[in-house]
């Protein structure tokens, strides 16, 4: 996964957590705007989450944020 897809989850991840505590859930389709504007960047993020760890649609944010620091 691209160091900016890390990155940016990371930043995602913290952001909810702050925003709604240790136990708030997201999709990865939480690190993106509304419309499709990184087609391959989605993609990427999409295909670590559904084929490379077969997450459910919806994960705690805090296993997502430590899947990732795991991996770099």
């Amino acid at each position: 996964m691209k160091d900016t897809l890390q990155e940016k989850i990371i930043a995602v991840c913290d952001k909810k957590i702050a925003q709604k505590g240790t136990n708030v859930g997201l999709s990865f389709y939480a690190f993106f705007a509304n419309k499709n504007d990184d087609a391959e960047l989605l993609m990427e993020a999409a295909t670590w989450w559904i084929i490379t760890h077969k997450l459910d649609h919806f994960e705690k944010a805090l296993k997502i944020k430590a899947l990732v620091i795991s991996e770099r």
